[in-house]
């Protein structure tokens, strides 16, 4: 009971977190490490149980959908179901001991992104234009990175959309959103066919971050965005420091 009650505790946190800056997921996988749970299967439950605040922001956000650049959302979305498939196999086949090591590595991508994501995009796109045939390359690997882990990636499609066009940051949310539902979608499929999701935890943290997505968007109509910012980085470099001492320092 202790341990869902933690679980429970973090996917309310988390949903909080995912509806205002994001990065629950630095938050639901620790939680479910700390519960017992493997961190292969931890991240499969963990992408289950945040996956509803996913489809419920892509459904919010549908009126804004349209192409990226020149590229329209069909190829996008192709290239995003086949590298999210791709990602959530290679999660599978990797030995917990070798997730364990590399973990701390994708927290760490996942802490830079969620910092300079924004400033990243925005410095590159001054310097440099990328054409149809790279924009589905970078987005495959993107479908990749989130069938296999998943943490920061809206923020790099973000940086890799202000690479495209004249729009504003914000006008791409809703085709982020949708794509990053894409590759979750497709996973959360995969991992379910698999068996490996501990539905007991999942189900118990999907309920909670359900919840705290709703106060999370109550808190950010009237949190200060940079308390918030600076409370998610705080969280986020926190965990992935704690990740790197129990990966490289124990034993």
């Amino acid at each position: 009971m202790s341990a869902l009650l933690v679980v429970a505790g973090a996917g309310l946190i988390a949903g909080t977190m995912n509806a205002l800056a994001g990065g629950g997921s630095f938050v639901t996988l620790p939680a479910l490490i700390a519960a017992g749970v493997p961190s292969v299967n931890a991240n499969t439950s963990s992408t289950v149980a945040l996956f509803p605040g996913t489809l419920m922001s892509a459904w919010t956000y549908r009126d804004g959908l349209g192409p990226i650049g020149s590229v329209t959302l069909r190829p996008l979305l192709i290239a995003t179901f086949v590298g999210g498939a791709l990602g959530a196999v290679l999660l599978l086949r990797t030995p917990i001991k070798t997730f364990d090591l590399v973990l701390p590595w994708l927290m760490a991508i996942a802490t830079v992104m969620l910092a300079l994501g924004s400033q990243i995009g925005e410095t590159l796109r001054r310097h440099w234009r990328i054409g149809a045939g790279a924009v589905l390359t970078v987005q495959f690997c993107l479908g990749i990175y989130g069938g296999y882990f998943g943490g920061g990636v809206g923020i790099m499609m973000m940086a890799v959309c202000s690479l495209l066009g004249e729009r504003t940051l914000k006008s791409f949310n809703a085709p982020r959103t949708l794509l990053v539902g894409a590759a979750n979608t497709i996973a959360v499929l995969i991992f379910i066919a698999a068996q490996s999701v501990r539905w007991r935890e999942a189900l118990v943290m999907l309920a909670a971050a359900t919840l705290g997505g709703y106060l999370g968007a109550l808190i950010g109509r009237r949190a200060p965005a940079g308390v918030v910012r600076t409370g998610t980085l705080l969280v986020s470099v926190s965990i992935t420091l704690a990740f790197f001492a129990r990966a490289y320092l124990q034993s």
